[in-house]
């Protein structure tokens, strides 16, 4: 099997979620704001995690999520 590197599987993993939130919303089955409050919630996990050797990791995750709620990347708004 192919070792694949994390950036990639990171960015397939993230592009993976976005369909399947995007979907979910499409189908009616989660609302805007439920989306918006998971990605949160994500968000703050990383955000408000303790204390550490991955700080930075963890705060470049917080950022990563927060800028997709900004952006509304997972969430066709209306």
């Amino acid at each position: 099997m192919m070792t694949v590197p994390n950036d990639i599987a990171g960015t397939a993993a993230l592009a993976i979620c976005e369909a399947l939130l995007l979907a979910l919303n499409d189908r009616n089955i989660l609302p805007e704001k439920e989306i918006v409050g998971l990605l949160r919630d994500a968000a703050d996990a990383h955000e408000y995690a303790p204390a550490g050797d991955h700080a930075d990791k963890h705060a470049a995750v917080a950022a990563l999520i927060n800028g997709i709620v900004a952006g509304g990347n997972s969430v066709r708004r209306r």
